[in-house]
């Protein structure tokens, strides 16, 4: 019976990292919506949805120490604690950069920077992050190391687009104040869905060293 009651509350680990990756993926995937759409209704609430998601953080990391300090768990319960434990602070990140994204849409006057496809940067980061939580949910060691190809091709497009954007300045006789405030948020904002792949893909790193005691991606 113990040994049951202990199963399933590594399940319940799982299925609660699970609930939270669905909030902040949900919260990341209304904060580009609304900054396309320049909806800075749909941006305030993203931002106020960021304490949700910090409070699932607190609950999920004490139940990761109510495990190791009661069940004192050994090998692959102990890398799957652990590897839970690392990957909801990654997740809490990313609710902070979707509320970062919340905050630029507030800004009075946003646009985003012309010639800049913003929307696909956002689309390959939210499928990153997709792709690693698949994983995770289903121990699924081949979607780890896809995650840390996607990762490869986001930076390929976020270096593209940030190169675009500093020619294009670059190529102005003058820059009024204006164009520097897009230059600078676009910028922002090519940087922070930068690191939301990161993130996927320290969620695949956890998720490899999980299933098959694998620290690859880990460096």
């Amino acid at each position: 019976m113990a040994r049951t009651a202990y199963q399933q509350q590594l399940e319940g680990l799982r299925a609660d990292v699970l609930a939270m990756s669905d909030v902040a993926y949900g919260r990341l995937r209304a904060a580009l919506e609304a900054l396309e759409s320049g909806n800075v209704r749909r941006a305030e609430r993203v931002i106020e949805g960021d304490s949700e998601i910090n409070r699932r953080y607190f609950e999920l990391e004490g139940e990761c120490i109510e495990l190791f300090a009661l069940q004192q768990p050994v090998a692959g319960d102990l890398r799957f604690i652990a590897s839970s434990f690392k990957i909801v602070t990654d997740l809490e990140r990313v609710g902070d950069l979707a509320a970062n994204l919340g905050r630029y849409t507030t800004e009075a006057g946003y646009e985003a920077y012309p010639n800049v496809d913003l929307g696909a940067i956002g689309d390959h980061a939210l499928e990153s992050l997709e792709v690693a939580m698949n994983a995770y949910a289903r121990d699924d060691v081949e979607a780890s190391h896809e995650v840390a190809a996607m990762d490869d091709h986001l930076d390929e497009l976020c270096e593209d687009a940030s190169t675009a954007i500093i020619r294009d300045l670059l190529a102005r006789e003058m820059a009024e104040d204006a164009i520097l405030d897009e230059v600078t948020r676009t910028l922002l904002v090519i940087r922070d869905l930068e690191r939301v792949g990161d993130h996927a893909v320290n969620v695949a790193a956890r998720t490899l060293y999980m299933v098959e005691n694998d620290d690859a991606l880990l460096y």
